[in-house]
Formats: structure tokens, C-alpha cells, sequence
């Protein structure tokens, strides 16, 4: 509907209509002074006068009628709202922080009616359009990063900014400066403001803070900063212990006591991680009575470990060619730690015996496959017996070693394998291959053959590097050890092309398997020396040698250039809300149709679940892992047969947000101030001041009320009227 208004004439300037109003009052004024001569007719004189300047400024005005049709458009008003975890917590006896807020934001949609409100949720880097009701699960409350982006952003500049947050804030942090709280505001010269909703602190002790100094390197002592805080309560001195989630059960790694004062306490400790790649930590507190908040007295910290070096246990039983090799390639690898031990004594030896093959020094079995065997990465047995050396009283405690999260590697020979008296053994349980002990009288086959690939190693990441420079041809080995079929879980990537095992299957050369936390690897042949001195390694220039055992020891120590899939949670896992696993699988490999998906808790030792999904096509796949609970996991992913991927995570309910859940009312007020904002509580949002909303014109008529005669004869006979009126008061 067109709208019909009066108004001025469009042809004088906003200061020539400024300048002829303020006369008339000027005028007006002395007319009122002048009264005070008057003989009679004062209030004749007055409105006679009154009417007088009122024609004239319609004279110089002359009315308008105005026709229009116009649209009414609201400022832009953006409203960030905090979506950080830390908004689940309780803002009072009845409401969490979230329902406070769902209830401002309607508030403020009912104040804001004429504005054009745009709900913006801020975490993790640059705001995200908000839907009402959703769920606080970001890790972060980046309010820094969310208002710079909006500043730089291409859209339409916003009026004003609402900030409805509980002021815990990451970003800015707690204590900035005025100056570095106006700098948010540089580039948007706009006011922002800010609404609170929470103010009081829960009853709550908690682990606010774990930090480590420095990166966490396998074997090294890591040293743990604990920050500790408490607000309502008795504290007094609290126990903090650390403890690493394993396959076997968690393990205690250091514990101390927290002395709290102020609501404020600190504790060092120092732990050591033994294996490398992903390990979690579990850092709990001992809360007193009365803690409102107990999920933030446990912390659970993911640690990608690194190597220094790989630390690598070499036990060779004799100088052969192959042993020779292969120290001296593990001695020439900056990155191996090697601890070699070969040309062996035992206790029927002679020390006094005259010859160059005899060990000064007894082989000190006893001292390495007790104390120090958790030192080490990777333990190599090549053409060993374990009988002669004493080794076998401690098998069992280096089976437990590999399923702990240790690497083995045997290498063949006449000394190997069942030749070795391995059969039967605990150690022979981890191989991934079986071991026949009634074989022993044919436990070699000193036949030449040269292996043949299987579809899997072919495949297989970790023998990528060989097949990159031998292609498919491999050297003819001068005999092999017997080995059994391959165990369930276990991967054969070379075979035997003419030998068979007791079900038929070709006999394995090389298996790969899983064992418990750890891994191991089983080498039939005593001839990979073969690889740098023969046709092949000559053709090659012995590079296949160091690029066997790249693999071999790389796959061992979970090198991601070698695993045939990798893994992550997008978004990383929040207890009580869905969780998505992320699995990118490596080309080549096995071309199965399905992947096996196996989810266990680390915390708790057992199995979650097991299922299955198609294989993707394009190489990468999420997968819904549904909604779990606070605590360690391990998720193990099999593409095919054989060994599996593995990734732990930690799921917490709060994490770094729950840390310390005090509201902080203090840093939304001082950031208001700074901003040229007004801060107001979440009952209050409705005194916050909208900006005025933008009248538009979409089709505008002018009419004069009257020609402008009209008005200065009107004009002139008023101020005739008036002239006559003063003088009949007595006025000149």
C-alpha cells in the first residue's frame, strides 16, 4: 500500500531551511519581549504574530504532499554464539549454559524484530552459520579468529555484533590488555556487544592444564606440567597420578601430591613412554567430597610418539654373509640404534681356546631379556639357537615383550626357526607363521629356489621400496627353513614355488602378522645378502638389500609410509555425541570388497564392537562409530587379510573446555568496554540497543499542497493582520 506523508520543498538546502526556522524563533522571541510595551491586546499580539512566522516559513518551505511506496530494511546484526563445550556446563542449580543461551537468543530475536539478525556459531577458527538448539562440542572458543574473519569478510558489513558466550573464552585469553581487546575491533569500527550467561562457579576441582615439555620420544623421560584448580571446596593436597592405556591393562608411570593454595596448586611429573606411535595417557585426580564436575578430574592426552632412533636388538648366531649384511646396514642407518651381538659363547666353550670365532665374553642373555629388553623397538634373532645361549627359560617373557607393542623379526638359517627349538615354544605362538615340531629332521630345504610374490606383496606398502628397484624378479636363495601355513590375521607376501605346507598352500618364505599390541615378522631365508652381491644386486647397485629392510623395519616400527591405511576422527570424539571414523586406504593391495572395522576400549579391556564396510572407490571412506563414552580406544582396521591398522584415540566429555569451569563475566565486560559495546546478562538482552532500521523508497510522487502565490499572499495578509494589531496595542 502507498504511504502519504507531507513535507518540505525538495528545492532548499538542509542549512537554508536550518537557517530560516532559527530566525523565526529569533523573531518570535523578541515579539515576546516587545509585550512588555504593549498598552493592550497581548494575546492578540501573540498569536496574531505566532500565525504570522508560521506563514512565513510555509512561504519559504511551501508543503509537499508525498506519495510513496516504501520499504522498511533492518541493520545487520551479527550474533556470535559461543559453541564451545564449555557451554554444556551448568550455568546455575537448574539450567546448563546451553538452555540460558537458547532461551537469550529468543529473547533477542523478539527485541530485534526490525533488525536483520544473522546467528554466526564460533569455535574452532571462522564463524559458521548457527542453528538454534545445537549442540556445544567444539574443542575451541576462538572469539579472536571468528571476529577477524568477519572483518575481512566480502558480505555486507554488519551494524552491530552480539557475543552471547560464557566468557571462557580461548581467544582472546584470560588477562589480555584494553589495547589488545580494542585491536579485535580494527578494520569493523562498529560496537560490539556482550551478553553473559553465567556468572557463578560450580563447586568443582579439576586438572586444568597438562603440559609437556617438549616432544614425547620412545625410551626418553617426558616431564609433565599438572596445573590443578579448586573453587568451593575443601581441597587441601590432592594425589595425581599418570597412568599409559595399554593392550594388556594401564600401566602407572608416576603419581605425586598437588599442595593447593588460593584455589590453585601445581604438580611435576615424569613419565616414559617405552613405544612409539599413538599412546594415550591418562593423567587422574583424587577430588575431595562435594565436586559437582568429576568428568574434569580425569584427562586423557593422545601422544604421537617419535623414535630418536630405533632402538634394534641384533642377535645373530654365527658370521655368515647375511649376518654381515644386515648389521652392516643397520650400522649405516643414522636412525638405528643397534646393539649386535654375534660370533656367540656358550657355557660349553673354552675361553682358552685358540681361535679367532670365539667371543671374549659370554652372550649376557640374562641381563637383555630382562632388564633391558622394553628398551628396545625391534629385536632381530637371526640363524639363532635359542638352546645353546640359555634363551629359552626367557621365550616367554619375549612373547609377552612383542604383544606388549615389541617387534620381532627372525631371520632363517640352519640355527632358525625349528632348527632353532622354537617349536612348541611361547615364542612361537607371535610368529605369524606355525612352526612343526615333529619337522625337525627336515626343518631346511637346502634346495635353490628363487621366492615368488604373492597378490599381497605385490601390494604391500612395505615392500614397495624393493619392488621399486627389482621390480619383480628376486635372487634364487640357497635353501629355505620349513615353515607351517600362516596363522589367522597373518599375511604371506613371498612363498615357496614348489614346496607346499600340510594343508596344501604354498609354503610361506616371508609372513607378516599382528600379534597382541605388537607386531612380528617371520624371513624363511638366510639370503637377502643377495640383494647387494649377486646378478641382481649387481644390476641394482645393492640398493634392494636396504630397501628390504627399510620396509621390514618400518612396517614393524608402524611407519605410516608402510601401513595399508590410514585413520583419523574427524573432528575428534566427544563423549555423548556421533563420532566419525575417517579411513583413507593405500593403493594396490588385496582388491577386497569389504573392510573390517574392529573398536576396542583401552581403558575398560574389552571388545566394542565389530562390523563391516564396503571397500570405497575412491580410496576414502567415513565411518560412523556412533556415540561413545568418555575413555581410551583402540580402533583396528583390516583391509583384507592379514595385519591390521591401528589407531587410539582418546574420547572425552569436556577435554580442554570442562578444564576450568569457572564463567568468566569479567572478560565479556571489558570486552564490551573496549569495543564500544554495552555487556548485559542473558535476562537482560533485551535492553541491548538495536540499531535503527533503513527506510527505502521504491516509488516516491511529490505533489505541492498549494502554489507557491498562494502561500506568499497568505504570508502577506497575516503579517498585515498583525502589523494592524500591534498598533492597536499600542506597539510600533
Amino acid at each position: 500500500m502507498p504511504a502519504t506523508r507531507f513535507a518540505a520543498g525538495t528545492d532548499l538546502p538542509l542549512w537554508a531551511m536550518a537557517l530560516s526556522l532559527g530566525l523565526a524563533l529569533l523573531s518570535f522571541a523578541l515579539l515576546l519581549v516587545e509585550l512588555r510595551r504593549r498598552e493592550r491586546g497581548g494575546l492578540a499580539i501573540t498569536l496574531t504574530g505566532l500565525l504570522a512566522l508560521t506563514a512565513l516559513l510555509a512561504a519559504v518551505f511551501r508543503p509537499v504532499r508525498v506519495t510513496s511506496r516504501d520499504t522498511v530494511v533492518g541493520a545487520r546484526v551479527v550474533v556470535l554464539v559461543d559453541t564451545s563445550r564449555s557451554m554444556a556446563l551448568a550455568a546455575d542449580g537448574t539450567s546448563t549454559r546451553v538452555e540460558v543461551r537458547d532461551r537469550a537468543l529468543a529473547a533477542l530475536g523478539q527485541h530485534g524484530k526490525e533488525t536483520r539478525l544473522v546467528f554466526l556459531g564460533f569455535g574452532e577458527g571462522e564463524a559458521v552459520p548457527f542453528v538454534q538448539g545445537a549442540e556445544a562440542r567444539a574443542s575451541r572458543s576462538d572469539l579472536t579468529g571468528a571476529l577477524r574473519a568477519l572483518s575481512v569478510s566480502a558480505e555486507e558489513r554488519p551494524a552491530a555484533v552480539v557475543v552471547v558466550s560464557d566468557g571462557r573464552l580461548d581467544d582472546p585469553p584470560e588477562g589480555a590488555s584494553e589495547a589488545s581487546l580494542r585491536s579485535l575491533g580494527n578494520g569493523m569500527r562498529l560496537p560490539v556487544h556482550t551478553v553473559a550467561v553465567a556468572k557463578a562457579a560450580p563447586k568443582d576441582a579439576s586438572l586444568r592444564r597438562v603440559a609437556a615439555a617438549g616432544a614425547a620420544v620412545a625410551h626418553v623421560p617426558l616431564p609433565l606440567r599438572i596445573d590443578v584448580g579448586c573453587v568451593g571446596l575443601d581441597c587441601g593436597d590432592m594425589v595425581v597420578t599418570a597412568r599409559e592405556l595399554r593392550e594388556d591393562g594401564p600401566a602407572e608411570l608416576a603419581s605425586g601430591i598437588a599442595h593447593i593454595k588460593d584455589g590453585r596448586g601445581a604438580i611435576d611429573l615424569t613419565v616414559t613412554l617405552e613405544r612409539a606411535g599413538s599412546r594415550l595417557l591418562e593423567v587422574s585426580l583424587d577430588a575431595p567430597a562435594g565436586d559437582t564436575i568429576p568428568e574434569n578430574n580425569k584427562r586423557l592426552i593422545a601422544f604421537n610418539v617419535a623414535r630418536e632412533r630405533v632402538r634394534v636388538l641384533h642377535v645373530a648366531g654365527r658370521p655368515t654373509n647375511d649376518t654381515r649384511a644386515l648389521r652392516q646396514w643397520l650400522k649405516g642407518d643414522a636412525s638405528v640404534d643397534v646393539v649386535a651381538f654375534f660370533i656367540l659363547r656358550t657355557p660349553a666353550d673354552n675361553p682358552n681356546a685358540a681361535t679367532d670365532d670365539l667371543a671374549l665374553i659370554p652372550f649376557p642373555v640374562d641381563e637383555l631379556f630382562t632388564d633391558h629388553l622394553p628398551s628396545f623397538d625391534a629385536v632381530v634373532l637371526q640363524d639363532f639357537d635359542a638352546q645353546p645361549y640359555g634363551l629359552e627359560r626367557h621365550l616367554p617373557a619375549l612373547a609377552r615383550y612383542v604383544r606388549s607393542g615389541g617387534g620381532l623379526i627372525m631371520v632363517g638359517g640352519p640355527n632358525s626357526f625349528v632348527a632353532g627349538g622354537y617349536a612348541g615354544t611361547p615364542l612361537a605362538d607371535v610368529l605369524p607363521i606355525t612352526l612343526d615340531r615333529s619337522s625337525s629332521a627336515t626343518a631346511a630345504d637346502l634346495a635353490s629356489f628363487v621366492p615368488v610374490w604373492t597378490e599381497a606383496g605385490k601390494g604391500a606398502p612395505l615392500l614397495g621400496p624393493l619392488r621399486g628397484v627389482v621390480g619383480d624378479e628376486l635372487p634364487s636363495m640357497p635353501g629355505a627353513n620349513v615353515l607351517g601355513d600362516v596363522r589367522p590375521g597373518g599375511l604371506v607376501l613371498w612363498a615357496h614355488p614348489t614346496r607346499v605346507t600340510a594343508t596344501g598352500a604354498k609354503m610361506p618364505v616371508l609372513a607378516v602378522g599382528d600379534e597382541g599390541d605388537g607386531r612380528a615378522i617371520a624371513l624363511g631365508v638366510d639370503g637377502g645378502w643377495l640383494f647387494r652381491f649377486s646378478q641382481l644386486g649387481a644390476r641394482t647397485a645393492g640398493r634392494g638389500h636396504g630397501a628390504l629392510w627399510d620396509g621390514l623395519l618400518g612396517w614393524l616400527m608402524r611407519d605410516p609410509r608402510f601401513e595399508p591405511a590410514q585413520m583419523e576422527l574427524t573432528g575428534g570424539c566427544v563423549a555423548g555425541l556421533a563420532s566419525v571414523l575417517r579411513v583413507r586406504i593405500a593403493p594396490g593391495g588385496e582388491s577386497t570388497e569389504m573392510l573390517a572395522i574392529e573398536l576396542r576400549r583401552l581403558d575398560a579391556q574389552g571388545q566394542m564392537g565389530r562390523f563391516e564396510v564396503p571397500r570405497p572407490a575412491s580410496g576414502q571412506v567415513d565411518i560412523p562409530l556412533g556415540t561413545l563414552a568418555a575413555g581410551g580406544y583402540s580402533v583396528r582396521l583390516k583391509a583384507g587379510r592379514g595385519p591390521t591398522t591401528r589407531r587410539d584415540f582418546a574420547c572425552e566429555v569436556g577435554g580442554d573446555e570442562w578444564a576450568d569451569s569457572r564463567p568468566d563475566a569479567e572478560r565479556l565486560e571489558a570486552l564490551a568496554g573496549a569495543l564500544g559495546g554495552r555487556y548485559v546478562e542473558a535476562g537482560d538482552i533485551g535492553s541491548l540497543p538495536m540499531p535503527r532500521p533503513t527506510v527505502v523508497s521504491a516509488e516516491r510522487h511529490s505533489l505541492p499542497v498549494a502554489p507557491p502565490w498562494v502561500w506568499t499572499l497568505a504570508a502577506a495578509v497575516v503579517l498585515g493582520v498583525h502589523w494592524f494589531v500591534r498598533r492597536r496595542g499600542g506597539l510600533r
